[in-house]
């Protein structure tokens, strides 16, 4: 298997000129601007071998070493420190804070081909760095997102409604997870309100969002399912901008349950755009109105030009109020030139009823049209998931 090297470094030329050399040897090449990227790759990538720049802003090579020393899952990676230093106490520094080697910059690609082949010969790493790896394949969960064009389209209805649907179907494990903040409704729904869970994820650092932090602040509802819920607080909102925490959130959540539903609100921002390729499939909500189409078609060309398969994304009509305005689906399928997964017939009744009682509206009345629809859908889902 090809070895994996994480360079940690601000330096940008550093980073093309040490990666290509390295790449030309046969190894793998990951990179990270920062350290507290560099933290998060770690942790996230397992590599063989980490080279470390010194100085950097925010966070030194130095506070990199010890976080990763005393984390279990890093504290084996052997760690090659890079500086433009030569003073002995900047060497005793690294050594202290738990460097394996050391090389001062500018160095010859002979002596850092040597020194890393000498790291990676003796590591401990090696044998284990695969069978994590693979452990972390096997237990991955079924991803889906959920969004839409525009508010008002029902997403988190569709979403959380899905998820029961699913527990119903399967007793596993499910994870509803609502990717909005500040914008956070299905806690209230459920009668368990002012809820921080995600905000505590987007305000820390990556390095701190764990699979066990994140495990931790998942809510057990007597639905069966484990909720993490979005605060209501509108200046939440700003947490959008917290990129690299969605990523490393949406791949914790993977490995915590066999499926796992995203409300990733609307529109497409930055944090959907990294996290809806790494999902097994997307469903966007529609609603037979003209406006909703031409959002709803605009909106799944732009997932499909994220690399996307088509086939991958499932379109679901949601018909929320009974009116005659309504587009007929087939029409909506012309128009929109995606095939249309499941229409859910407006059932306002149920979901209010489900709102009154704190529970998702599939479980409460599982017999009811628009329940058994959602069911169907759950079916359709397990099907893919069985068959991947």
């Amino acid at each position: 298997m090809t070895e994996k090297i994480l360079i940690i470094d601000d330096d940008v030329d550093t980073l093309k000129l040490v990666g290509l050399m390295l790449q030309k040897q046969g190894y793998e090449i990951s990179a990270a601007s920062n350290g507290e990227l560099g933290l998060a790759k770690a942790l996230e990538e397992r590599p063989d071998l980490i080279l470390l720049d010194v100085m950097m802003p925010d966070m030194d090579g130095y506070e990199v070493t010890r976080r990763l020393r005393k984390n279990p899952a890093t504290i084996s990676i052997p760690i090659l420190m890079f500086t433009a230093k030569t003073q002995l106490d900047d060497k005793v520094t690294g050594f202290e804070a738990g460097a394996d080697d050391y090389l001062t910059k500018p160095t010859h690609p002979t002596e850092l081909q040597a020194h890393v082949h000498a790291l990676l010969a003796r590591s401990p790493q090696k044998e284990s760095t695969g069978s994590v790896a693979s452990v972390a394949n096997e237990q991955r969960g079924y991803v889906i997102g959920v969004l839409a064009a525009r508010g008002g389209l029902g997403v988190s209805t569709v979403a959380v409604n899905l998820a029961a649907a699913i527990y119903s179907r399967t007793q596993a494990d499910v994870i509803f997870a609502e990717l909005t903040p500040g914008q956070g409704t299905v806690g209230m729904d459920l009668g368990i309100p002012n809820q921080k869970g995600l905000t505590e994820l987007l305000q820390s650092s990556v390095a701190e969002v764990t699979r066990e932090k994140v495990q931790s602040l998942l809510v057990a509802h007597n639905s069966g399912i484990k909720f993490l819920f979005a605060s209501e607080n509108p200046r939440d909102v700003a947490l959008n901008s917290q990129v690299q925490n969605f990523e490393v959130l949406a791949s914790r959540l993977s490995t915590l349950a066999r499926f796992v539903v995203l409300d990733l609100g609307t529109g497409l921002p930055i944090s959907s755009q990294k996290i809806l390729p790494s999902c097994n499939e997307r469903i966007v909500v529609v609603e037979g109105t003209p406006n909703s189409i031409v959002h709803s078609k605009l909106l799944i060309d732009s997932i499909i030009n994220l690399q996307i398969d088509p086939k991958d994304i499932s379109a679901v009509l949601n018909n929320r109020q009974r009116t005659e305005a309504q587009i007929p689906s087939m029409q909506v399928q012309e128009a929109l030139e995606h095939s249309i997964a499941m229409t859910f017939t407006p059932a306002p009744e149920l979901f209010l009823q489900g709102t009154r009682t704190k529970m998702p509206a599939v479980i409460g009345q599982p017999s009811n049209m628009t329940a058994q629809q959602f069911l169907k859908m759950a079916d359709l889902i397990l099907e893919r998931e069985q068959a991947r």
